[in-house]
């Protein structure tokens, strides 16, 4: 637990210097290729025969450095994420009475995970600092939330044929607390009624699908037969396993927040320019 918090000490300074030192792209970008090659990396061991390495390393590594270069591309990345997310959340279902998965598929799904998460990263951040600050502390409250509760109550299994240790009753304890977390930075901004409840539902979906990642990797490691993505973060495993969650909650928010700009619904100022600043 002590490494555990050690490490964890550590990447909070480095993403929140990277995020707050500057408003210039100059740390947090690095920061976010260093990541996807990583994270990168790491699928590969998901995919157990797959050829080579760097056969899907580089190919992820220049979509994603073409996709941060070409901003129109953001909104059909994250529309993507959503109907990938979507297919993600039947194939957790279904497993394993159906898992007939090949290195292609796996392949394509690494490309969908990855590639709409960094650039759904750099566009909140471009937004403001905050905005992914709080998709971050949402999540991170949620899977705090689903540990404590489901450790102290859990009962009823979640996904047993996926992640035996996750339950109803930590899930529960998860929506509930990001739903304070939401609650909380809703009345902070002053949000009329019908704003907040919209802030709230996306807020809500956010959380939801960030619970799919969580499910989605787990299910990967099961069928690769391996406990971590890595061991480059001592006491978490890999980055992957770090990030799981952000992969599907980052693009869904940056979406759902440039929907909402487009129907008028701003929940601060900043987002009067939205839907210019993400290419849309």
């Amino acid at each position: 637990m002590w490494q555990r918090i050690k490490t964890a000490i550590v990447l909070v300074l480095i993403v929140g210097i990277a995020m707050f030192a500057t408003d210039k792209p100059y740390l947090f970008l690095p920061l976010l290729l260093v990541g996807v090659a990583i994270a990168s990396y790491e699928w590969t061991k998901l995919m157990p025969t797959f050829p080579a390495k760097s056969a899907f390393v580089v190919p992820v590594f220049a979509i994603t450095v073409v996709s941060l270069l070409i901003k129109p591309t953001w909104a059909v990345w994250w529309a993507g994420s959503v109907l990938f997310w979507v297919q993600a959340g039947i194939w957790v279902k279904q497993y394993p009475a159906k898992d007939n998965w090949r290195n292609q598929g796996l392949f394509g799904a690494g490309v969908l995970a990855l590639v709409p998460a960094i650039t759904a990263m750099y566009a909140l951040w471009q937004l403001s600092a905050w905005w992914l600050l709080y998709v971050f502390v949402l999540v991170w409250c949620a899977d705090s939330g689903a540990y404590f509760v489901g450790r102290k109550l859990g009962k009823k299994k979640l996904a047993p044929n996926v992640s035996p240790n996750k339950s109803l009753e930590g899930l529960y304890g998860g929506v509930a607390t990001a739903s304070l977390v939401a609650v909380g930075v809703g009345l902070y901004l002053g949000l009329d009624m019908a704003t907040l409840l919209v802030f709230l539902l996306l807020s809500a979906v956010v959380v939801g699908v960030s619970v799919l990642g969580d499910l989605f990797e787990s299910m990967l490691k099961r069928r690769a037969g391996v406990k971590d993505s890595g061991t480059i973060l001592p006491g978490h495993g890999g980055v992957l396993d770090r990030i799981d969650s952000l992969l599907s909650a980052t693009p869904i928010f940056a979406f759902g927040i440039l929907i909402c700009d487009w129907l008028g619904i701003k929940f601060t100022p900043h987002f009067v320019m939205a839907h210019q600043l993400f290419g849309g």
